[in-house]
């Protein structure tokens, strides 16, 4: 009785869609963690030039001239 409900059990579950399920949801979850990392990437590097800015503005507020090449 055992076996039959062990061999039973395995039907049902060969026969569900749940393994392909599981693994197209991995597969969706990793390209879009991959996309979030690139996205935080170019966040970081806008915050970086919007600190670099800010500290433009602050000299400016000083008095301070721009850091430029002479012509």
């Amino acid at each position: 009785m055992k076996k039959y409900f062990k061999r039973l059990w395995k039907a049902l579950w060969d026969s569900t869609e749940i393994d392909e399920k599981a693994i197209a949801a991995l597969k969706e979850a990793k390209a879009r963690i991959s996309e979030m990392k690139k996205e935080l990437a170019d966040v970081k590097k806008a915050a970086k030039n919007v600190v670099a800015q800010s500290k433009d503005v602050v000299d400016a507020a000083k008095g301070k001239k721009k850091k430029r090449k002479k012509p």
